[in-house]
């Protein structure tokens, strides 16, 4: 009688284990794995579960600059039907002009192969009597060598666009060449303001009187306009210190302007900074040509100019 006791206790204790085996216990184990008040996974399984968060292969890139630009400028404006003719180097500028060659920001962000930026231009530059010439239909009328500038010209530019990798060489490790294609709008804000000689000669021989005048203005504020442009960029990076970057544009087709170009040549030496940044160095040449003319008569304007000179500064890579 006591064998067939102990023989039925057994057997239900096995029962019991193996019911906790199948339910108990899987719901245990889930409780712990999702957490439970005063509990946690394991050190080990902890890490394996951050070691499978997935990394970005291709993460954002900034590349931030600032530099001048020491402006040399070739060609003619027009206000109110008045042209005159402009030849100036920086040094003829720069003893007259409010801004010191022009200033120049950039940023550009890439992700993979694709990437957009932007392009700031300001300059307010000043042309004396020997650096210009009039064209004059008037007679009388002539570029003044009186006043402080014979031709004032702002001009204010901003570039916004897309970037493209179209193919890559690798050279070794740390050298490449890189070809991008662009595609951006380039928006002109324009003003011109001429100062002129105006002589009239009044003779009256019985009044003994001679008498000349003058001073007037052709002005035109606010020429303003938007180019699609489209321009090709080469990149070839030497060390991972030294890169040399080219990039030609064309633009306007008559849509704003009736034609645009340029040309930008840049060799950049990087330091290495904390945490992957990179503080670089610029320098190189810029020529920018524009070609635009609306209205006639008195209402004529046009810009046709060629700028070019060094461009020095600064870049942020982070």
């Amino acid at each position: 009688m006591l064998a067939t006791r102990n023989r039925s206790r057994g057997k239900l204790m096995t029962l019991e284990s193996s019911a906790f085996r199948t339910a108990v216990l899987p719901l245990w184990m889930a409780l712990l794995a999702f957490g439970l008040p005063g509990w946690s996974l394991p050190v080990r399984a902890q890490t394996e579960a951050q070691s499978t968060t997935p990394v970005d292969p291709d993460p954002w890139r900034f590349n931030a600059a600032l530099y001048g630009w020491g402006i040399n400028i070739g060609g003619s404006v027009t206000a109110r039907g008045q042209t005159v003719d402009t030849n100036a180097s920086i040094i003829d500028l720069l003893q007259k002009s409010q801004s010191l060659g022009a200033l120049m920001a950039y940023f550009e962000a890439d992700k993979g192969k694709a990437g957009m930026y932007v392009d700031f231009v300001y300059a307010n530059l000043s042309f004396g009597a020997n650096t210009t010439a009039y064209r004059n239909p008037i007679a009388g009328l002539q570029i003044t060598a009186s006043a402080n500038a014979a031709l004032n010209y702002k001009l204010f530019i901003v570039e916004m666009g897309g970037v493209y990798e179209l193919y890559r060489w690798q050279h070794s490790e740390a050298s490449s060449t890189a070809i991008d294609g662009l595609m951006a709008f380039r928006y002109w804000n324009n003003s011109i303001a001429a100062t002129f000689d105006a002589n009239a000669n009044v003779d009256l021989s019985r009044l003994n009187l001679d008498r000349s005048f003058g001073l007037a203005i052709a002005r035109a504020d606010a020429i303003q306009w938007v180019d699609p442009v489209f321009g090709v960029r080469v990149r070839h990076q030497f060390t991972p210190h030294q890169e040399f970057t080219v990039r030609g544009d064309i633009g306007g087709f008559g849509l704003g302007s009736q034609f645009s170009w340029q040309a930008v040549a840049v060799y950049s030496y990087a330091w290495q900074l904390d945490g992957g940044q990179k503080l670089a160095a610029l320098l190189g040449f810029r020529a920018l040509g524009v070609n635009y003319s609306s209205g006639s008569g008195l209402n004529a304007v046009g810009i046709n100019e060629t700028l070019y000179g060094p461009i020095i500064g600064v870049s942020y890579r982070f």
